[in-house]
């Protein structure tokens, strides 16, 4: 085993310099040929995945296959294209972009939609990234690209850890950081889905071949001999806290030790996305029975996309105490549930945080039979010291429930954040539920609460897993955690606008779907998104949708729209 990691860290450091100098036209050209081979490759990438995840051949949740894998990669490949080549071009990369400031200075970008594809294709969506506060409107386009501005930048050799449940995880990983931080990359996969390895080495064979990546292959055991390997300049992991603090201050009491007096053992600059507990504020306004069956299944979506396993999951919905729709929609929450149909809980550890969620939440209710039932833990007392489901994530299928007492919207938002901020771990997402009255009454006080959430996206009336697929978003946990106090990391991944300091992505979308939306005053033609677990052409949809982005145009127009209204 040594050998053979050792010898592919010897070959990536000698290409490293040649990596980071190279230009930006021949970068392209990679780009370029990724872009192809991903298309290629598409359906065995899907085929794969489904088969690695027990999903039937003909089932229309192959649409978060296709969504959540070749399509994400595709669009993120085709925003860094215009980004690179705006730079290469001297021209602006924010170009038709609104750029404005909050009225404490913040700096705020609109960032999507780019073109008239974004328009029609998330009709009705938007999203904006908010700066940190090094940044002003005078010196924002300083801040980035910044690695494309240096003179003679130094070759970096990077290890990224992949993640096992999103199948695009570990190539979006690389696009960053091949493309935006310039690094030669060692790419470790997870054991969960290293069957997506070969689709992954065909991909990058060019680069492969050249010598700028290299897929390596094991458990623990690799992972702990590549990142104390003295080759490896800097590293990446999707995953756990867990294994962070693992890697950065080693296992047992030892490194729960040193981790408490800031002794780490590896020192090396670590970028991380860790997940948490994701929290969707259920904002009370004047739903209707349609309002609560339509949030009902955006709120499954939220948990049980890809069976629960993932990081962006809602785990807490919080609700206002004295609303009339809380049981309302909690009811509608817990048919939605046992409508769809049940998944195979594939991710390692299932069963085993699935029993520690109930044995601390005994009033915990099985919506279904079998070992691993989803569930429901209604009502956990927000006042209470260090609840479970407030402070260790599921990654699975139990959904937790909170209520805030609140008078009326503006106190509920307000008594949210709080909560959010100072009861909750982690800080990579979070979303509000709102009726757009609702929206009009709470005027400045909305923008206020996305602001004071500390949280690295927030969706408004949209899931944050939005966030994660839109390229020219970011993503990542809220800044200002530590190496010693991980949360859900440091830095941010995707990004392919290049920002040197964002501090939030916010991403808006629709809270009624076409057509139900204009007989509610709000004009736009957005469905129900195909990414909703309760789509019933999902499958079709994602499919259309990545063939569109393989290579854009209108003929694939018609086909994506059949897909997606047909719901």
């Amino acid at each position: 085993m040594s050998a053979t990691l050792d010898l592919a860290i010897e070959q990536l450091t000698s290409k490293k310099d040649e990596w980071a100098t190279l230009s930006i036209s021949r970068k392209l050209d990679y780009l370029t040929t990724l872009r192809d081979a991903v298309a290629a490759k598409a359906d065995e990438w899907v085929r794969v995945s489904k088969e690695g995840k027990h999903i039937e051949p003909d089932s229309p949740l192959a649409g978060e296959e296709w969504i959540s894998g070749p399509y994400a990669v595709l669009i993120a490949i085709n925003a860094l294209v215009d980004t690179l080549g705006a730079l290469a071009t001297g021209k602006d990369v924010l170009e038709g972009a609104t750029v404005r400031s909050r009225p404490d200075g913040q700096v705020v970008v609109d960032v999507f939609p780019r073109d008239v594809f974004d328009r029609l294709l998330l009709n009705g969506y938007r999203a904006e990234v908010w700066m940190q506060k090094e940044v002003t409107p005078a010196n924002l386009r300083d801040h980035i690209g910044s690695f494309y501005k240096q003179v003679e930048p130094d070759g970096v050799l990077g290890l990224i850890l992949g993640a096992g449940n999103i199948s695009s995880i570990p190539l979006l990983d690389i696009l960053t950081k091949m493309f935006s931080d310039g690094q030669v990359v060692i790419v470790k996969m997870n054991p969960v889905n290293d069957y997506l390895g070969p689709v992954f080495e065909e991909v990058c064979a060019e680069l492969i071949d050249d010598g700028f990546i290299r897929f390596v292959y094991g458990g623990s055991d690799v992972g702990a001999y590549l990142t104390s390997h003295p080759g490896i300049d800097a590293m990446h992991i999707t995953g756990s806290a867990h294994t962070y603090n693992t890697i950065v201050f080693g296992p047992g009491e030892e490194g729960d030790a040193r981790r408490e007096s800031n002794e780490p053992i590896i020192t090396k600059p670590f970028t991380s996305e860790l997940g948490g507990v994701g929290p969707t504020f259920v904002v009370p306004g004047p739903w209707t029975e349609a309002d609560f069956a339509y949030q009902a299944e955006h709120l499954a979506t939220q948990k049980f996309h890809n069976a629960g396993f993932n990081c962006i999951a809602s785990q807490v919905l919080v609700l206002p105490e004295r609303w009339y729709g809380g049981d309302r929609l909690v009811d509608e929450l817990r048919r939605t549930i046992t409508r769809i149909p049940k998944r195979e809980a594939y991710y390692p550890g299932a069963g085993e945080r699935h029993e520690e969620a109930v044995a601390n939440h005994p009033h915990a209710e099985a919506l279904d039979p079998g070992p691993i039932p989803r569930t429901l833990i209604t009502d956990v007392d927000p006042l209470g010291i260090d609840e479970y489901a407030f402070t260790t994530e599921f990654f699975g299928g139990v959904y937790a429930t909170t209520r805030l007492p609140a008078k009326d919207p503006i106190e509920f938002v307000e008594a949210a954040v709080r909560f959010a901020n100072e009861k909750l771990a982690g800080t990579l997402g979070a979303q509000f539920l709102i009726h757009p009255k609702t929206i009009e009454y709470l005027g400045p006080v909305l923008d206020q609460a996305i602001a004071d959430l500390n949280y690295g996206s927030v969706g408004i009336n949209s899931w944050t897993g939005a966030g994660y697929l839109l390229p020219t978003a970011t993503w990542g946990a809220y800044p200002g955690h530590t190496r010693a106090e991980i949360g859900s990391g440091i830095g941010v991944v995707h990004n392919a606008l290049m920002f040197d300091y964002p501090e939030k992505s916010v991403v808006f979308a629709p809270f009624h779907p076409m057509p139900r939306a204009l007989w509610n005053g709000q004009f736009h033609l957005s469905p129900k998104p195909p990414w909703f677990v309760t789509h019933r052409r999902a499958d079709k949809a994602g499919e259309r949708l990545t063939r569109f982005a393989a290579k854009p145009g209108w003929s694939h127009l018609p086909g994506i729209f059949a897909a997606a209204v047909r719901h």
